[in-house]
């Protein structure tokens, strides 16, 4: 029996690439986005159960919970992004609220929504009769550890995303459930044109004249290598950055040569 995986934001981006991997790996895929038409295009290709919803809404994570069914191997929470590059002092209240509702609310949601679905298999012994487990992931950022100028709006939601899930791992401990955080510094998707709503010259901007930024696929590689672990292995919080960044606010936009 093939283990079970609910990827929210799985039309594009980090969570297609998690999406495609797991399929490749064997994992029976439920992918969640919003995009009804990408969402198709992927489940025909790989075979993943498509749900078309939105975190943000209650509605939307009862038809998860519903096409879920009684057992959940892992949830892996991708859904979420950045608005916006503004200060604090003209800052867009919306944006700041819609990454909130994202980001945090959205992990809240369906962490709530599928923790008996995960605890279910979690009670279930693996096929090597060893002691069942589950896993809960999220796709947080290095925005969640490090403020940078013009981020105050995603740092906050992403502070608190990895806030939830420092504590999550407290009020879990004693179950077989890991709770495991994986964040990305620059990854080179469509992260940079949502936040900038569409402008693409100053999305391409971001990336122009860095030595290979992250691409999807690396992360995805991180969080199917993250679940496959062996059930005692919990990587708590993994920081995955390309070599040219060093932190948000220092990126090196050069070829990488040795000095002397």
């Amino acid at each position: 029996m093939p283990r079970s995986v609910v990827v929210t934001g799985a039309s594009s981006g980090i969570g297609e690439a998690t999406s495609r991997l797991l399929a490749a790996h064997g994992w029976e895929v439920i992918g969640v986005a919003r995009r009804a038409d990408r969402l198709a295009a992927l489940a025909d290709e790989i075979g993943l159960r498509p749900v078309v919803a939105d975190v943000t809404d209650p509605a939307g994570v009862d038809a998860v919970r519903a096409a879920v069914g009684g057992r959940l191997d892992a949830l892996v929470n991708n859904a979420g992004g950045a608005l916006g590059l503004d200060s604090v002092e003209n800052a867009d209240v919306d944006d700041w609220r819609a990454m909130y509702e994202s980001n945090v609310l959205g992990t809240q949601r369906m962490i709530a929504a599928l923790l008996p679905a995960l605890r279910a298999a979690a009670r279930e012994p693996g096929e090597d009769g060893r002691p069942g487990h589950a896993d809960i992931l999220a796709v947080t950022s290095i925005a969640g550890t490090i403020g940078y100028e013009g981020g105050a709006g995603y740092n906050a939601a992403k502070f608190a995303q990895h806030a939830l899930m420092r504590v999550l791992r407290l009020e879990l401990a004693g179950e077989p459930i890991r709770v495991v955080e994986v964040a990305p510094g620059m990854v080179k998707t469509d992260f940079s044109l949502v936040r900038f709503k569409g402008d693409r010259r100053r999305a391409d901007g971001v990336y122009d004249g860095v030595d290979n930024p992250l691409v999807a696929a690396d992360i995805a590689e991180v969080i199917v290598h993250a679940l496959e672990l062996p059930a005692h292995v919990n990587l708590d919080e993994i920081i995955v950055k390309p070599v040219a960044q060093a932190a948000p606010y220092k990126v090196i936009k050069a070829p990488l040569v040795p000095k002397g």
